[in-house]
């Protein structure tokens, strides 16, 4: 039986989708603040956390932020009455992998949490192919030092602060250097299935990305656009040879 969080501040919410998970088959526990929430999602073992975002004493996106940067890799659908294009991008930017917003039936809710955990089981059958695990834990190009077990990149010696999903991009990255990637490939590699429409998400990633990479973001040196077709990664190091 998988076991979903519910994390709502509004009572009425709550006890909807607990009733109509609960009758789907689930195991169902909740929250209604983001304290709790955050407590109950690392210590759990949910399978999947439907997440509202304004919640009290610590936000939404709070909550799935410190998830990611935990490396709590848990499906989270993100629920609001927010509606906008950015806040859809932003919600899957920070390491969402859905997004319903309110009002919604639950009918809608359970086919959106049964789509992404098939998602995440097809995921993890083709990882291998989707994600290449690196060689050895540290790799070196250009000025560029990658601890993938410290999930850690250096620059000239200078630790960047990137975010767990600008860290993944750099990885994929690094690991196709000298290929033109398109967005789509991006969006396979890096979050792990596809988010069909979602490209602009990969623009404003490799947008955050040069702004902590490159020595001038608006003159990218190391991350280019291959216009019409995508972006390449190199450092240079094979032109050298």
């Amino acid at each position: 039986m998988k076991k979903v969080l519910v994390v709502d501040d509004e009572p009425a919410i709550v006890t909807l989708l607990e009733y109509n998970l609960k009758q789907a088959n689930f195991e169902v526990q909740s929250a209604t603040n983001g304290v709790d929430a955050l407590s109950m999602a690392e210590n759990g073992q949910f399978d999947i956390v439907l997440l509202d975002l304004m919640l009290p004493q610590m936000s939404g996106e709070q909550v799935l932020k410190q998830l990611r940067m935990d490396r709590n890799d848990t499906p989270v659908i993100l629920l609001t009455a927010k509606d906008t294009e950015f806040d859809k991008v932003f919600g899957l930017e920070m390491g969402a992998d859905d997004y319903i917003p309110k009002p919604f039936s639950p009918r809608e809710v359970i086919a959106r949490i049964n789509a992404v955990l098939r998602r995440y089981e097809k995921s993890a059958t083709k990882e291998g192919d989707t994600k290449p695990k690196p060689s050895g834990n540290v790799e070196t190009t250009g000025p560029f030092t990658i601890d993938h077990k410290k999930y850690r990149v250096t620059v000239n010696n200078k630790n960047l602060k990137l975010t767990p999903k600008e860290f993944e991009l750099m990885q994929y990255l690094v690991s196709h250097e000298n290929q033109v990637l398109s967005r789509d490939q991006l969006l396979q590699g890096v979050w792990g299935f596809d988010y069909s429409g979602q490209s602009r998400m990969v623009d404003i990633q490799i947008a955050h990305l040069r702004e902590k990479i490159e020595p001038d973001p608006k003159q990218p040196k190391y991350l280019k656009t291959v216009r019409g077709f995508g972006y390449e990664f190199s450092t240079g190091d094979d032109d050298a040879e």
